[in-house]
């Protein structure tokens, strides 16, 4: 599989079987400030833009992706048993050909696959669904032991870029008692590490192979949309397939 010049395939030490890619906003025909890739379907983009965009996706997957509708919770379905898209922010399977997807712009798509290529998952970790437990429930319903689990995270708000509240800090106290991931601003406000975040959570349910967590979106127009850059933006996406 050949992927379009920007576009991102996990470095990270899968089976052969696990075939995985995020996408940037380039390679599609939106325009505005969905230009050009636009994969949502609920950001106010010209419809038609954004099937012809889903379909040069979809050439390159071995089946249609198991969209969701994500809600920022931490609901996992098995992608195998959906005929449609429901209300959750990740999904597994064990069935070969069934592509697990996730939307992002700015949110922390996380992929994982266990060492034997025998499951895959796909989260969507935004703060709130990550301090709540999303990826805790994903490996949870892999039923694999998390010990043979790697995960990649994929492109998201960096650490650099992700400006906080009291209400986030606090979200994550019983995970991060220390706070190391978050770094005094100005009275009130921090910096956080959404990529340390989801490493802390991942490391004490037993996943130590983790990988990437070096791409920002909001500091990578060019690239990457992002949300709380632009606002109005449209989403890539992250998916995570076995043969």
């Amino acid at each position: 599989m050949r992927l379009p010049a920007d576009w991102i395939a996990p470095d990270w030490p899968a089976p052969e079987r696990v075939h995985a890619f995020a996408t940037t906003r380039h390679g599609g025909v939106s325009t505005g400030p969905y230009a050009s890739l636009n994969l949502g379907t609920r950001v106010g983009d010209d419809m038609d833009a954004v099937s012809e965009n889903r379909a040069r996706v979809r050439a390159l997957l071995p089946a249609d992706p198991k969209w969701l509708h994500q809600v920022h919770g931490t609901a996992v379905v098995r992608a195998d048993q959906l005929d449609e898209p429901v209300e959750a922010d990740a999904a597994v399977t064990r069935a070969r050909g069934v592509v697990c997807a996730v939307q992002v712009a700015d949110c922390l798509p996380v992929l994982i696959c266990d060492r034997d290529g025998e499951c895959v998952a796909a989260a969507h970790a935004g703060w709130r669904g990550l301090s709540a437990g999303v990826l805790e429930r994903t490996i949870a319903t892999l039923d694999t032991p998390a010990e043979r689990l790697i995960a990649w995270l994929g492109p998201a708000i960096g650490p650099r870029a992700f400006e906080v509240g009291p209400d986030v800090l606090e979200a994550f106290a019983h995970s991060d008692p220390s706070y190391s991931a978050f770094v005094p601003l100005r009275p009130g406000k921090w910096l956080a590490d959404l990529f340390s975040l989801a490493r802390v959570r991942l490391k004490a349910s037993g996943v130590n192979g983790v990988f990437g967590g070096d791409l920002c979106t909001v500091s990578d127009s060019t690239r990457f949309f992002s949300h709380r850059r632009d606002r109005v933006t449209g989403r890539q996406a992250a998916f995570i397939w076995m043969d």
